[in-house]
């Protein structure tokens, strides 16, 4: 069943003006979830039913040297539901206070964390900065799931006892966002980048240009965006990204701790820039405006210099507008170019993606091309042999892992599920979690895994809440797998800890999908 997010505001608002016993209140003081329940699983966690913390109006946030900025960030994530000050200060003073403490423990490396809840006070430990925002995370999950709510609620305010010890599994957890094929606004963005952020993902991967439309402003070709941004899928009303707008983003995701990956694909799926700039194709006549979602028939024209100063131009100012490391060059089902145009193309444009300060990253095709051993494959197909992507591997490229029939967040649920495509699977939540990263292409094991990506293609995509719908519950399974040990990997365990997030999504007004496979709280 699925519900709006003004259904489940007012299911809330109508239990709320209805009232609660005095014993029912009571027992809504106690904690929602243990440090047991947190998801992803930590690599360690250990109750304590009496060393709840509680949060009053004299809780301080005493912050270390280089630990403001996730001081303020939890500061603005509790203030409105509690109305509390909680003001950020270097100390503590003897005052109740939530620690956010720097250090150097060799067990937890650069993203982990040690976070420990006890009655006189809640410490989060970690070595830098990434790794107290992802305690943070946890944290929020140990508060009643009001603490989410964007105006003052009268109750008690207890973190749930105990200790934690976490770090992740593969470096890398990610999502990505179609903003081709539907366009989506910056604060739409924003808030998806909110929203994954709760589950430790630490990229956010932008897919900026495809066939059906244009969505980053390239001041040298300044038409790529004011008309190859106008088209989106069944003709649809599309839109770009100015460098300043996208510039904010990438701000806006840094404050979050997630890097963004922009992705231009290339040679294929470039119908919107060849309907654009006539030059762009072999015989220099532009190719007609297409709103459907078929794939495979665009191509770059191989042969012609102009594609190549298309493609630096474009390298150099996107490269110029991310600080990120990765510039992801697509090569995903180029079906119109020839297998030796292909890998005269790779070989061609990679240089130009190391010229600007940047390492390539790019759809599994790119492996054949045998790219540089700092280039990152990822991995889109459903498991098993691929000698290409097993012998990057074996070359020393990592693999990320995007299996489309496990990780395609656009899969239906269901056949009755009304968003969403099939063509790779059906992927119930189970589904989604129940797969490893380390034994899905044959030849490419633990250590050679980058780590997971989530992504989201949104042919059938145009609101916010659509995008909720298809990635909760099963984002929070992805990135699971991305950042707990495999052996705390079991769908039972999982699904219980999983019912106990319900709450929070209603609370934040996601409007996710309540699989039957999972006993909702």
């Amino acid at each position: 069943m699925r519900l709006s997010r003004a259904v489940l505001t007012a299911a809330v608002v109508s239990l709320t003006a209805a009232g609660l016993p005095a014993s029912a209140a009571a027992a809504a003081a106690a904690p929602e979830r243990s440090v047991t329940d947190v998801v992803p699983a930590p690599v360690s966690a250990k109750a304590d039913p009496h060393g709840e913390f509680r949060l009053t109006p004299s809780t301080v946030i005493a912050a270390d040297r280089g630990a403001g900025q996730v001081a303020d960030y939890l500061r603005g994530l509790l203030r409105p539901a509690t109305g509390f000050p909680l003001p950020v200060v270097p100390h503590a003073a003897g005052l109740p206070a939530l620690s956010l403490k720097l250090g150097h423990d060799p067990r937890i490396g650069t993203e982990g964390y040690e976070l420990k809840v006890a009655r006189d006070g809640v410490t989060v430990k970690a070595n830098t900065a990434d790794g107290l925002f992802e305690g943070v995370q946890s944290l929020r999950q140990l508060l009643p799931s009001a603490i989410d709510a964007q105006r003052v609620q009268h109750r008690t305010w207890t973190v749930a006892g105990g200790t934690i010890l976490d770090y992740p599994r593969f470096g890398e957890r990610g999502a990505m966002l179609d903003v081709a094929r539907h366009f989506f606004r910056p604060d739409q963005v924003k808030l998806y980048v909110d929203q994954i952020a709760q589950y430790k993902v630490n990229t956010l991967h932008l897919h900026l240009a495809d066939d059906q439309g244009w969505r980053i402003e390239i001041k040298s070709w300044p038409k790529l965006a004011t008309v190859g941004g106008r088209t989106a899928v069944d003709g649809d009303p599309g839109g770009y990204y100015t460098q300043a707008q996208y510039r904010d983003i990438v701000a806006y995701a840094a404050s979050r701790h997630i890097t963004v990956i922009p992705e231009i694909d290339m040679p294929g799926h470039t119908n919107a820039a060849q309907s654009t700039y006539a030059e762009l194709n072999c015989d220099g006549k532009a190719v007609p405006v297409r709103t459907d979602t078929e794939v495979g028939y665009s191509s770059l024209c191989i042969s012609s210099p102009i594609t190549y100063k298309f493609v630096e131009d474009v390298v150099r100012e996107l490269a110029a507008l991310t600080p990120g490391p990765y510039l992801h060059i697509g090569g995903d089902e180029a079906h119109s170019t020839p297998p030796a145009d292909y890998l005269t193309f790779e070989r061609k444009v990679q240089p130009i993606v190391a010229k600007y300060g940047k390492k390539v990253t790019g759809w599994h095709e790119i492996a054949k091309s045998v790219p540089p051993v700092s280039a990152v494959p990822q991995y889109w197909d459903f498991g098993g042999d691929n000698p290409d992507v097993a012998a990057a591997a074996a070359r020393g490229n990592k693999i990320l892992m995007s299996p489309a029939n496990y990780a395609y967040l656009d899969m239906k649920y269901n056949a009755q599920t009304p968003l969403g495509q099939d063509w790779a699977a059906l992927v119930e939540v189970r589904d989604g979690y129940n797969w490893d990263p380390a034994t899905l292409v044959n030849g490419v094991g633990e250590s050679q895994v980058a780590g997971v990506e989530a992504p989201l293609w949104t042919e059938t995509i145009r609101t916010s809440n659509d995008i909720e719908y298809m990635a909760f519950p099963r984002l929070p399974g992805i990135a699971e797998i991305g950042w707990s040990p495999k052996s705390t990997h079991n769908w039972s365990a999982y699904r219980a800890r999983l019912a106990k997030q319900a709450p929070r999504w209603v609370a934040q007004g996601i409007d996710f999908y309540r699989s039957p496979q999972v006993d909702w709280k």
